[in-house]
Parts: structure tokens; sequence; C-alpha cells
């Protein structure tokens, strides 16, 4: 799965800094959500996704094999 939240963020003018403190989490776990290293709990998820104004669908995207 490739994540689209840096793209949805970007979208948003939001700084990442704010978004982190909005989700309670940190500027790192948030970059690393955003590199695809790790992702955000179904919860948190759902939490971005209604931030962003978009979808949890929108956030990734599947990777072709």
């Amino acid at each position: 799965m490739k994540s689209r939240i840096g793209e949805c963020i970007d979208k948003t003018g939001f700084k990442k800094k704010y978004i982190a403190v909005k989700l309670e989490v940190s500027p790192t776990q948030l970059s690393n959500w955003i590199s695809g290293r790790s992702f955000p709990t179904i919860e948190k998820a759902f939490r971005l996704a209604k931030l962003l104004g978009v979808k949890v669908d929108d956030l990734y995207e599947e990777e072709e094999n």
C-alpha cells in the first residue's frame, strides 16, 4: 500500500506540525505515516481523514505488483 497522506496534507495547506498536534502524535510519527514506514491506527486514520476533509480510502493507494 502506498501512502498518499503527504499529498492530502499538501492540498489542505495545513502545516505538518499542526496536524501532528491535532492527532496527538509526534511529528516523527506523522512523517513515518507519510513515508509509508508505518501506518496510523484505524482511529487515527479516521481522525486524519476527517481533519483533511477526505475519506480514509483517499489516504492510500494500492500498489500494483
